[in-house]
Protein backbone atom coordinates (compact mmCIF):
# COMPACT_ATOMS: atom_id res chain seq x y z
CA UNK A 1 0.00 0.00 0.00
CA UNK A 2 2.85 2.38 0.88
CA UNK A 3 4.40 1.65 -2.50
CA UNK A 4 1.17 2.68 -4.29
CA UNK A 5 0.96 5.96 -2.34
CA UNK A 6 4.61 6.69 -3.09
CA UNK A 7 3.99 6.19 -6.83
CA UNK A 8 0.91 8.45 -6.70
CA UNK A 9 2.88 11.21 -4.94
CA UNK A 10 5.74 10.84 -7.43
CA UNK A 11 3.28 11.05 -10.35
CA UNK A 12 1.61 14.15 -8.93
CA UNK A 13 4.98 15.81 -8.37
CA UNK A 14 6.04 14.99 -11.92
CA UNK A 15 2.78 16.48 -13.22
CA UNK A 16 3.40 19.72 -11.30
CA UNK A 17 6.95 19.94 -12.63
CA UNK A 18 5.80 19.45 -16.21
CA UNK A 19 2.99 22.06 -16.03
CA UNK A 20 4.75 24.65 -13.82
CA UNK A 21 6.71 26.47 -16.55
CA UNK A 22 3.46 27.51 -18.25
CA UNK A 23 1.65 28.55 -15.09
CA UNK A 24 3.51 31.82 -14.51
CA UNK A 25 3.51 32.99 -18.11
CA UNK A 26 1.54 36.16 -18.88
CA UNK A 27 -0.51 36.71 -22.02
CA UNK A 28 1.40 39.84 -23.01
CA UNK A 29 5.10 39.38 -22.36
CA UNK A 30 6.01 42.44 -24.47
CA UNK A 31 4.84 45.75 -23.08
CA UNK A 32 4.06 48.90 -25.06
CA UNK A 33 7.08 49.86 -27.17
CA UNK A 34 8.11 51.62 -30.36
CA UNK A 35 10.95 50.32 -32.53
CA UNK A 36 12.17 52.45 -35.43
CA UNK A 37 14.73 50.96 -37.80
CA UNK A 38 15.81 51.41 -41.40
CA UNK A 39 16.31 48.72 -43.98
CA UNK A 40 17.94 48.17 -47.33
CA UNK A 41 16.40 45.89 -49.93
CA UNK A 42 18.83 43.11 -50.85
CA UNK A 43 16.74 41.11 -53.31
CA UNK A 44 13.26 40.77 -54.75
CA UNK A 45 12.51 37.47 -56.48
CA UNK A 46 9.26 36.88 -58.36
CA UNK A 47 8.02 33.39 -59.12
CA UNK A 48 5.61 33.38 -62.07
CA UNK A 49 3.31 30.37 -61.67
CA UNK A 50 0.30 31.29 -63.80
CA UNK A 51 -0.14 33.34 -66.92
CA UNK A 52 2.91 35.28 -68.06
CA UNK A 53 3.35 38.46 -65.98
CA UNK A 54 1.73 39.14 -62.62
CA UNK A 55 -1.30 36.92 -62.05
CA UNK A 56 -3.10 35.44 -59.03
CA UNK A 57 -0.91 32.89 -57.23
CA UNK A 58 2.44 34.38 -58.27
CA UNK A 59 4.81 34.88 -55.37
CA UNK A 60 7.30 37.55 -54.45
CA UNK A 61 10.18 36.93 -52.04
CA UNK A 62 11.73 40.04 -50.47
CA UNK A 63 14.97 40.01 -48.48
CA UNK A 64 16.01 43.04 -46.42
CA UNK A 65 19.04 44.03 -44.37
CA UNK A 66 18.02 45.79 -41.14
CA UNK A 67 20.17 48.73 -40.11
CA UNK A 68 20.53 50.67 -36.89
CA UNK A 69 18.73 53.96 -37.38
CA UNK A 70 21.02 56.69 -38.71
CA UNK A 71 23.98 54.34 -39.29
CA UNK A 72 25.07 51.62 -41.67
CA UNK A 73 25.45 49.06 -38.87
CA UNK A 74 23.61 45.83 -39.66
CA UNK A 75 21.39 44.70 -36.77
CA UNK A 76 19.43 41.93 -38.49
CA UNK A 77 17.50 40.87 -41.52
CA UNK A 78 13.94 40.46 -42.73
CA UNK A 79 12.28 38.00 -45.09
CA UNK A 80 8.83 38.47 -46.62
CA UNK A 81 6.86 36.06 -48.78
CA UNK A 82 3.95 37.58 -50.69
CA UNK A 83 1.30 35.92 -52.85
CA UNK A 84 -0.42 38.02 -55.52
CA UNK A 85 -4.21 38.02 -55.28
CA UNK A 86 -4.94 39.73 -58.61
CA UNK A 87 -3.17 40.72 -61.81
CA UNK A 88 -2.41 44.27 -60.67
CA UNK A 89 -0.61 44.59 -57.33
CA UNK A 90 -2.71 43.31 -54.43
CA UNK A 91 -0.80 40.71 -52.42
CA UNK A 92 -0.99 38.95 -49.06
CA UNK A 93 2.32 38.83 -47.22
CA UNK A 94 3.86 37.14 -44.23
CA UNK A 95 7.32 37.85 -42.93
CA UNK A 96 9.84 37.65 -40.14
CA UNK A 97 12.09 40.41 -38.84
CA UNK A 98 15.21 38.95 -37.23
CA UNK A 99 16.38 41.44 -34.59
CA UNK A 100 19.24 41.15 -32.04
CA UNK A 101 16.95 40.22 -29.12
CA UNK A 102 14.36 38.09 -30.92
CA UNK A 103 12.10 37.81 -33.94
CA UNK A 104 8.90 39.62 -34.90
CA UNK A 105 6.41 37.92 -37.21
CA UNK A 106 4.20 40.15 -39.38
CA UNK A 107 1.40 39.57 -41.86
CA UNK A 108 -1.37 41.20 -43.87
CA UNK A 109 -2.26 42.71 -47.24
CA UNK A 110 -0.08 45.05 -49.28
CA UNK A 111 -1.16 47.11 -52.27
CA UNK A 112 1.96 49.27 -52.72
CA UNK A 113 5.40 48.21 -51.49
CA UNK A 114 6.42 51.88 -51.15
CA UNK A 115 4.20 52.24 -48.07
CA UNK A 116 2.18 49.67 -46.18
CA UNK A 117 1.03 48.56 -42.77
CA UNK A 118 1.04 44.98 -41.46
CA UNK A 119 -0.10 43.39 -38.22
CA UNK A 120 2.50 42.12 -35.76
CA UNK A 121 1.32 38.55 -35.20
CA UNK A 122 3.81 37.47 -32.53
CA UNK A 123 7.45 37.03 -31.78
CA UNK A 124 10.19 35.23 -29.92
CA UNK A 125 12.81 36.19 -27.35
CA UNK A 126 12.30 39.71 -26.03
CA UNK A 127 9.25 39.98 -28.33
CA UNK A 128 7.55 36.81 -27.08
CA UNK A 129 3.82 37.04 -27.82
CA UNK A 130 4.13 40.60 -29.21
CA UNK A 131 1.14 42.29 -30.83
CA UNK A 132 0.83 45.58 -32.68
CA UNK A 133 1.51 47.07 -36.09
CA UNK A 134 4.39 47.60 -38.50
CA UNK A 135 4.31 50.67 -40.75
CA UNK A 136 6.84 50.77 -43.60
CA UNK A 137 7.61 53.83 -45.73
CA UNK A 138 10.08 53.89 -48.63
CA UNK A 139 12.66 56.67 -48.25
CA UNK A 140 15.00 56.01 -51.18
CA UNK A 141 14.73 54.36 -54.62
CA UNK A 142 18.30 53.27 -55.50
CA UNK A 143 19.21 51.40 -53.45
CA UNK A 144 15.70 50.85 -52.09
CA UNK A 145 15.51 51.85 -48.43
CA UNK A 146 12.63 52.03 -45.97
CA UNK A 147 11.87 53.23 -42.47
CA UNK A 148 10.11 50.51 -40.47
CA UNK A 149 8.13 51.57 -37.39
CA UNK A 150 6.92 48.85 -35.04
CA UNK A 151 4.26 49.89 -32.52
CA UNK A 152 3.93 47.09 -30.02
CA UNK A 153 1.00 47.06 -27.61
CA UNK A 154 1.59 43.81 -25.76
Amino acid sequence: MKSRVAWMVAGALLGVLVVAPWGGRSEAATGPATIRITDRELAVTRVDVGARGISPGDTEIVRLRLLERGTRTTIGRAELLCTFMDSVRSRVCRGTYFLPKGKLVVGGSILYRQFYELAVLGGTGLYDNARGTLRVTQTQRKPVRHVALFRLVG
